[in-house]
């Protein structure tokens, strides 16, 4: 004991000089120097009672500058060792967060707090925040590359969570959103992300309309010696048929397997898009013949994949089954239910993407 109250004489001093002289930054570090000792040895309800204390030095500067300072010293130190005690690291984080009155540290704290949740494994606990996002996009009010820090971010975190693949898809577009032709240097660093996005989208078995095509970040590809052939994929699953996806495949079949995908999901996909793109572009009625031809399909296949469309709410139709003499019943195509600006209109005018 001899040893250790010299010390906390010492601390004691200090802190009060640095009370008296208004040097909060100061007390702030030398109050956090123990840190690391204080979250070994003490119980998690007296770890949250001491680091509230310290947290709540922010609000002692009169300068929002120096207050940020102070944010950045506390985050960091809270978010050196992530796997000793994450999720109580992760409150810490959050009470801090809500103290400070400088939207850019409060972006800071969240940013320290987002890769907290993935270094210590505890993205569970900062998932319902991803809802707040755009509230928090007004407050903060961030420049372009902090935009796509955060979305990329917070792409990658549902990117790995179960259930979440719609969600993630939906930020990693946010963050593709954030380049714009003027800028090609920049873009340069989106290519593997553009690319991610176009697979996804061809991956998944139930997104059938995105705005992919025209993105700058994405157009970038299609001169690409890397990456062209995966936007000609693209604009074959946005704007053309089965036909030119096989020809497509068969030319570049190792391509796929290295994209992670599966010919026959490709297919039943394809299959879908060309029926739409099939219902909107002939008039008036459809012979089974014809969906049996262009879908490379059997007879009895027919109304099977007419109500697979229906299903996927890709097509609203009716089935003449009265009219049957072999392949001339039709199907009475009246709209289609993939929904953009330009994806349809009352007339029933039919264009795949965007």
């Amino acid at each position: 004991m001899w040893v250790v109250e010299p010390q906390v004489n010492r601390l004691c001093v200090e802190s009060q000089e640095c009370i008296i002289e208004g040097g909060w930054l100061d007390l702030a570090s030398l109050m956090l120097t123990s840190a690391d000792l204080i979250f070994s040895n003490a119980s998690e309800k007296d770890l949250e009672c001491i680091f509230t204390i310290i947290c709540n030095l922010v609000k002692k500067p009169k300068s929002l500058d120096q207050a940020h300072e102070m944010a950045e010293l506390i985050s960091t130190k809270i978010s050196q060792q992530p796997s000793d005690k994450p999720a109580l690291r992760l409150k810490i984080l959050f009470n801090l967060y809500n103290l400070l009155e400088n939207p850019y540290s409060s972006f800071f704290v969240y940013m320290k707090a987002l890769n907290l949740s993935i270094n210590g494994k505890v993205a569970e606990h900062i998932l319902p925040s991803f809802k707040k996002i755009d509230s928090f996009l007004k407050e903060w009010d961030l420049g372009v590359k902090d935009q796509r820090e955060l979305f990329l971010k917070i792409s990658n975190i549902l990117k790995e969570t179960k259930g979440s693949a719609k969600e993630s898809f939906k930020f990693l577009i946010m963050y593709l959103e954030t380049f714009s032709s003027e800028d090609a240097n920049a873009m340069n660093e989106a290519k593997e992300e553009a690319l991610h996005a176009i697979i996804t989208f061809v991956k998944a078995p139930d997104m059938f309309q995105c705005g992919l095509l025209d993105m700058p970040a994405i157009v970038q590809l299609e001169k690409d010696a890397k990456y062209a052939l995966a936007y000609q994929l693209l604009k074959i699953f946005l704007t053309e048929r089965l036909d030119d996806y096989l020809s497509f495949q068969e030319a570049n079949s190792e391509l796929l397997k290295t994209y992670g995908l599966l010919h026959e999901d490709c297919v039943e996909k394809m299959r879908l898009l060309t029926l739409v793109d099939l219902g909107m572009t002939e008039t008036g009625q459809i012979p089974y013949s014809m969906i049996k031809d262009t879908l490379k399909i059997d007879d009895n296949e027919v109304e099977l994949w007419v109500v697979k469309a229906i299903s996927a709410k890709l097509l609203v139709c009716k089935i003449d089954q009265m009219n049957q003499p072999m392949y001339r019943a039709c199907i009475w195509a009246k709209s289609v239910a993939i929904a953009s600006s330009k994806a349809c209109d009352l007339e029933g005018k039919y264009f795949r993407g965007y």
